[in-house]
């Protein structure tokens, strides 16, 4: 695992890389299951009414999903990993697995870091917790990284599923537990709530540097247009003689002031198991 710097044969590959995909099975077979493909469907930004509501959005490479099982419900049976793939749709890795039951059931799980083809892996109470063991958290010892976590039990792992996250499971009192995420914040959890022990595998995947505008379009993610330079018609900070900063605070298309404070809503449910916030942003105001 690693990232691979192209030749400089023109101005776009000076400054692009790539992963070396090292962490992969080899690619003779590293062919994905048929089975357990989607196609994604793209939306271009638009909603069912065809109204844009994520701006520059659109094109993009055609892809195809893998089925991520994030439940993790085939307790107590042994699972051996098939292959370590390439997903498209997402930065981390994913494993191919094949359950040692009657029917040979295959899935796709989040690989942590440094799993491999061959190595075996299990969910339930009566897993050991090493990396790719989904156990309960009341399962888990106290300081392990974790990843791919439940936030209500039986729902699915919800949050630290991209490359290179992973959360440190904390104290333990009275059927909660407390959870550092990556962001620094302290949430409080049910101990059934179930994750994966390891950190998400592909953690170079921050540095890979795209080099071009083109492979941000293969990414379906069209050029983002300042909105000092439309017109007042068109967002509120437009027009005006030049280049003008006087039209007071910066602000999103709608008029919603886009600096200097918090974007989460203020009564959300989820809000009280939050114990610690995050720490404030350059741009926003810490208010405790």
């Amino acid at each position: 695992m690693g990232i691979r710097n192209y030749n400089p044969t023109s101005a776009g590959r000076r400054a692009g890389s790539v992963s070396d995909f090292a962490d992969c099975t080899s690619p003779k077979v590293n062919a994905p299951y048929k089975p357990l493909l989607v196609r994604k469907r793209k939306t271009g930004g638009r909603n069912f009414q065809g109204i844009v509501t994520s701006r520059f959005r659109g094109g993009g490479h055609k892809q195809m999903m893998r089925v991520v099982d994030f439940k993790r419900k085939t307790d107590g049976v042994e699972a051996v990993v098939l292959s370590v793939e390439y997903a498209p749709c997402r930065s981390a890795r994913v494993a191919l697995i094949e359950y040692a039951n009657e029917t040979k059931t295959k899935a796709y799980i989040l690989a942590p870091d440094g799993l491999k083809a061959g190595d075996k892996v299990m969910s339930g109470d009566t897993a050991e917790p090493k990396p790719g063991n989904c156990l309960p958290l009341a399962k888990i010892p106290l300081g392990l990284a974790i990843h791919n976590i439940e936030l209500k039990p039986g729902r699915g792992g919800q949050i630290c599923r991209s490359a290179g996250c992973s959360a440190t499971l904390g104290a333990r009192d009275k059927g909660q537990v407390l959870i550092t995420l990556p962001s620094g914040e302290v949430r409080r959890v049910s101990d059934k709530c179930r994750a994966t022990i390891g950190q998400v595998s592909n953690s170079d995947h921050m540095n890979i540097s795209l080099g071009k505008a083109g492979r941000v379009r293969w990414k379906g993610r069209k050029p983002h247009n300042r909105g000092m330079a439309m017109n007042p018609t068109d967002h509120p900070m437009g027009g005006g003689e030049g280049r003008s900063k006087s039209g007071g605070q910066p602000k999103g298309p709608s008029g919603v002031l886009a600096k200097g404070g918090k974007t989460r809503g203020g009564k959300k449910p989820s809000n009280s198991a939050i114990v610690r916030r995050r720490p404030a942003g350059p741009f926003q105001k810490h208010n405790g």
